[in-house]
């Protein structure tokens, strides 16, 4: 049985140097491991979904962050590195950090009946955070490759890992 892969937020708006909500360059280490990831699965038949945070200019998101992948900006778009891939398969838009929130992923899923779902993208500590937590509170098992995801904040990013595996039960690989 196939897997289903969930890419999180692999978006200009945190990878390239030029967004808003940056996560840095030590993270862009991780983009040939998502890509291989990616490519290794989908060779599999594993269902690959993209994540995509995009805003309104008004999201009240922004009370807490800087306006970042504002609908209609170039922050919204898949990385270069992997707008190929992401082509190829599904591109979830999604307004707040969990990719089940007001998405029809669950329904995805269902319909798909992965063995696993394995996690992967930024932010570690948030986004990524509340998919694996959402995924585990419907019961699926979850692997979130440590080397496959990143975040803005070192100390946040390995709280983050301990709390999915610890707290949430997913298998921290």
């Amino acid at each position: 049985m196939a897997n289903a892969l969930i890419v999180v937020d692999m978006q200009r708006g945190f990878m390239s140097p030029e967004g808003t909500l940056y996560c840095g360059d030590a993270a862009r280490q991780i983009i040939p491991r998502v890509r291989e990831l990616v490519e290794s699965e989908a060779a599999r038949g594993s269902l690959i979904v993209f994540t995509a945070d995009t805003h309104t200019p008004d999201d009240k998101e922004f009370a807490m962050f800087p306006p970042h992948c504002v609908v209609g900006t170039s922050e919204v778009e898949i990385i270069p590195e992997l707008a190929a891939l992401a082509a190829q398969h599904t591109v979830l838009p999604k307004r707040r950090f969990s990719a089940f929130f007001e998405t029809d992923l669950s329904q995805r899923l269902a319909a798909f009946g992965p063995e696993r779902i394995i996690v992967v993208g930024d932010c570690t500590d948030i986004c990524v955070l509340h998919t694996v937590a959402d995924a585990r509170n419907r019961d699926y098992p979850v692997d979130v490759p440590s080397a496959c995801v990143t975040s803005f904040d070192a100390n946040a990013h390995a709280w983050a890992l301990k709390h999915m595996e610890k707290i949430l039960g997913a298998h921290v690989i």
